[in-house]
């Protein structure tokens, strides 16, 4: 009986105040792990949950998508929609060298399915790249680096189809303008 309250103690305290209904004052208290539901992709690092709270996948960027359009935006969005389509469950994780919430609202968090770290993933699969904003080395910085530097040597995603991608984790992916088809 003891071993079965503490686990129940563990799972409760462990999600505790985690809901999947809607927004609450308290949406930006920090947590250091929680579960959600994906509402949909914005583009190849930000989401949003089904309870309105935007996520940006912390320690990475993906060429963008909007405004200033980039060369492989459109598919890090199409990636990242494909793992995460409406109505997935998914795992948030705080990275402690990191602000809980940036300038636009969103949260900082690793996005996991299952055992996989979809931001890891990103950038494994060329989607993405490390980004360390203001230096900040997260707990899978090194991961991040080493797995950026294969899918540029594999030419994996973006690192095939964008001749100007750079690589620079101190300032973000940099894949150069759109290409359009002539």
């Amino acid at each position: 009986m003891t071993r079965r309250l503490a686990a129940l103690a563990v799972a409760t305290l462990g999600f505790a105040g985690c809901t999947e209904s809607g927004p609450r004052e308290d949406s930006k208290v920090l947590r250091a792990d929680e579960r959600a539901v994906v509402a949909s992709v914005t583009d190849g690092d930000t989401i949003r949950l089904r309870d309105g709270r935007r996520v940006r996948l912390v320690q990475i960027d993906a060429p963008e998508v909007n405004g200033r359009a980039e060369c492989g935006g459109q598919e890090a969005a199409a990636a990242l929609r494909r793992e995460l389509s409406p109505g997935t469950r998914v795992q948030l994780e705080h990275e402690l060298t990191a602000t809980a919430v940036d300038d636009f609202d969103r949260l900082l968090r690793y996005v996991y399915v299952g055992d996989t770290n979809l931001n890891a993933w990103m950038v494994e699969h060329g989607h993405a790249a490390p980004y360390f904003y203001d230096g900040q080395r997260g707990r899978f910085a090194a991961q991040l680096e080493r797995s950026a530097r294969q899918a540029r040597t594999s030419k994996a995603g973006f690192w095939r189809h964008c001749p100007n991608a750079t690589l620079n984790a101190s300032r973000g992916v940099n894949t150069g303008p759109l290409l359009r088809a002539h």
